[in-house]
């Protein structure tokens, strides 16, 4: 297992594990990230890393996608 930020640009990883508070995993739930669930990693800028979840592109920071732990 290894944090999302570590995954490369075009992989796909499968959500094992979310990190967190509860409103921080509740938020990351919002956004379509659920454990079992598919992510692809599209390109990274800024410091934030942009992903394809559940057909939807999505941008998060890097602290919140080292909360996400994928395999």
């Amino acid at each position: 297992m290894m944090p999302l930020s570590m995954a490369s640009s075009g992989e796909k990883v499968v959500i094992k594990q979310i990190n967190g508070k509860d409103e921080t995993k509740r938020f990351l739930e919002n956004l379509g990230f659920v454990t079992g669930g598919y992510v692809v990693i599209i390109s990274e800028m800024c410091g934030n890393i942009i992903v394809n979840v559940k057909d939807t592109r999505v941008a998060i920071s890097k602290s919140m996608a080292s909360r996400i732990m994928v395999n």
